[in-house]
């Protein structure tokens, strides 16, 4: 039979977990990030900071509208629309960002996202918006590299440059406001969407 000593022992040993595991982990314990330690500890940090943020009326609608809008890149399809009405040959520009958008969605959503197996935030309480949730890994952010590719794209040749890029801001950092994404999904997706936004208009220049 076993002693008290020992059970004690025994709970003590299984609740021990090497330090480097919790370095490694995702802030919500979901297992390795991609992007080792420090992007755990940015993760966690980040969180932490803008917790006192979330709850805000005014920003809880702005962050939750800006996310819902964005998906399916409805919000970059429409604004790409409307500049190719009002402006001159401005269809092409429209029909540029749409197909752009399309490959964009099939390579980070697809390819890029089969690729890592992370988990998407824990929330404990109800959000104070319904928003569809994704089922696809969490790293890297979708709605991040399509709105900075169409940023890039909508930019170009635009009296309103810093707007698009502020645009594009607003709709990544919602992701973390309601808690879909984690913070370094969200600047690696960004990242990706600078990157692809450059490479389209490299490649399929406006005449």
């Amino acid at each position: 039979m076993a002693t008290a000593s020992d059970s004690a022992a025994e709970r003590g040993h299984l609740s021990v977990v090497p330090d480097s595991e919790h370095a490694s982990g995702d802030a919500d314990g979901a297992g390795p990030h991609p992007l080792g330690p420090v992007g755990a500890a940015f993760d966690r940090a980040v969180d932490r900071a803008w917790e006192p943020l979330r709850g805000n009326p005014n920003l809880d609608r702005l962050f939750y509208t800006a996310s819902e809008l964005a998906d399916f890149s409805l919000l970059w399809h429409l604004a790409g629309t409307a500049r190719g009405v009002v402006r001159r040959n401005g269809h092409r520009e429209a029909i540029r960002l749409s197909a752009a958008l399309a490959a964009e969605s099939a390579f980070v959503n697809g390819a890029v996202k089969s690729l890592f197996r992370r988990d998407r935030p824990d929330h404990e309480v109800e959000r104070s918006h319904n928003l569809r949730q994704p089922l696809t890994s969490s790293f890297p952010s979708g709605h991040a590299s399509a709105a900075f590719l169409a940023a890039t794209l909508l930019s170009e040749r635009s009296r309103i440059r810093p707007f698009w890029y502020a645009a594009a801001g607003v709709v990544a950092v919602s992701r973390v406001h309601v808690r879909i994404h984690h913070a370094s999904d969200v600047v690696v997706g960004a990242g990706l969407g600078l990157a692809l936004g450059r490479l389209v208009r490299k490649v399929l220049p406006l005449r």
